[in-house]
């Protein structure tokens, strides 16, 4: 392993400071679960509330659509302004979500709460981009996996849990339908306004500070603050972004395919499960959503954070994740007509689907290949590549699959996720290395002589 003044970083131990990162970064990503989940469940209070007794496909596509397409445009801003440096957008992103959150309630019809929706995701696209970027730029070698798993990985299905408990609550208080709705959307303000001073005060990766800003002697201070220690002033980053970016694409565009290869499968794996199995145990499509949280997929998701992701490493995580996937939804498939009879066996089945599928969750989906796999002088960039390549996969699924739903059947559609998860699993194996345990200057080259050290100040 490369030895450079970033080894105090990796080499020390995990602490408070990790805790503080992780909760700092974790709550924006909370919103963005609590927010992406938020609108399918309220959606027929709106609809009602709103007097549309049917959406329109158009009208259903571009609600469901409207955060992607703002997430992907918000990772490419943000990616290119994350360049310019990571705290000074960090808090901009919670903001812009905290606000447009607030603004849902307020939506005197459709078409403006689609136009809403659409600038909530620019705020989620950017967090998607700046949180794990600075995750991993603080994080310790050992526990980068777990620093990541922890604040995105887990966070998000957390912020959904919290969206569909929130809903179950009103309703259960006897909350106006109108008003139900409008207070679920609105409430993804509060854990984005809470962490706003937070992130305001977290400091500036030392990483960034030295590699783009060329201010050796703050990223040394930034070094002390989090591991004690006085270090050699860190090295410039001084090439060419082209030049860069040229040698790491491939690897870059890989992590984007895996990502968008993920979230094929998972967001489409959303539209058959509760459909299927909730109405045979008596419950709605939300009440079974949250009991799936509970009994499988947080559990699990902490489990890949702890223990899967910086023991066993990022591709075995993933790879075996994808196959377990597909060996579900095969038997899914198979054990389909006998569901409607057999509930608790399907619940199971989709249970453990769930628990396999939250392996690559818990790398693609929480975007640790894309920070991992870019150098600091293109991180940000790179990063927001493999968002748009996850929003793309999200948005195949929200559009494409409902059509092919109606053309090969339920079935059908089953069989082709299990194939799509199984590519998911070759790629994987095939396209980018095991980062688990390796300092980020070692998985990219950061240390090679062509970088200039920086001037002593």
């Amino acid at each position: 392993m490369a030895s450079s003044s970033f080894t105090a970083i990796d080499e020390q131990k995990f602490k408070a400071f990790h805790w503080r990162a992780i909760v700092t970064t974790g709550l924006g990503v909370f919103c963005d679960g609590f927010d992406l989940s938020s609108i399918g469940i309220v959606l027929p209070l709106v609809l009602t509330s709103f007097g549309i007794a049917k959406i329109g496909g158009l009208q259903a596509a571009m609600l469901a659509g409207s955060a992607l397409v703002g997430a992907a445009l918000g990772a490419l801003i943000f990616g290119l302004l994350g360049q310019n440096g990571r705290k000074r957008f960090y808090g901009l992103d919670v903001l812009l979500m905290g606000i447009m959150a607030i603004a849902q309630a307020f939506a005197p019809n459709l078409e403006w709460l689609i136009a809403i929706r659409f600038i909530l995701g620019v705020g989620i696209g950017a967090d998607y981009v700046l949180s794990p970027t600075i995750m991993a730029e603080h994080a310790n070698r050992a526990n980068r996996g777990k620093t990541i798993g922890l604040g995105f990985g887990v966070m998000w299905p957390l912020g959904a849990f919290a969206a569909g408990l929130l809903n179950l609550g009103l309703a259960g208080l006897g909350v106006s339908h109108d008003l139900q709705w409008r207070i679920v959307l609105a409430a993804g303000a509060v854990p984005a306004f809470a962490v706003l001073y937070l992130r305001r005060t977290m400091p500036e990766t030392a990483r960034f500070l030295a590699r783009l800003a060329n201010e050796p002697a703050q990223a040394v201070a930034v070094i002390r603050q989090i591991s004690g220690q006085t270090v050699s002033h860190p090295a410039a980053d001084n090439r060419p972004f082209g030049v860069v970016f040229a040698a790491h694409a491939r690897l870059i565009f890989s992590a984007a395919l895996l990502w968008l290869v993920f979230d094929i499968v998972i967001y489409s794996g959303i539209l058959f499960g509760p459909s299927l199995i909730a109405k045979s145990l008596g419950l709605g499509p939300v009440e079974f959503t949250l009991l799936m949280s509970a009994i499988f997929s947080l559990p699990s998701a902490l489990a890949y954070a702890f223990v899967g992701l910086d023991k066993f490493g990022r591709k075995p995580v993933q790879v075996w994740g994808f196959v377990a996937a597909a060996a579900m939804l095969v038997l899914f498939a198979v054990l389909k007509q006998n569901l409607a009879e057999l509930p608790l066996l399907g619940l199971i089945v989709f249970g453990l689907y769930t628990v396999a599928i939250n392996g690559p969750s818990m790398v693609s989906g929480a975007g640790i290949l894309g920070v991992e796999l870019s150098p600091t002088r293109i991180r940000t960039v790179g990063q927001s590549i493999t968002v748009v390549g996850g929003r793309i996969g999200a948005s195949i699924s929200a559009f494409l699959f409902p059509l092919l739903f109606t053309a090969i059947g339920e079935v059908g559609v089953i069989g082709l996720l299990a194939g799509v998860a199984l590519l998911g699993a070759i790629l994987t194996k095939l396209l980018v290395p095991e980062t688990a345990g390796m300092s980020l200057e070692a998985l990219n080259d950061d240390d090679l002589p062509h970088i200039v050290p920086a001037v002593a100040q």
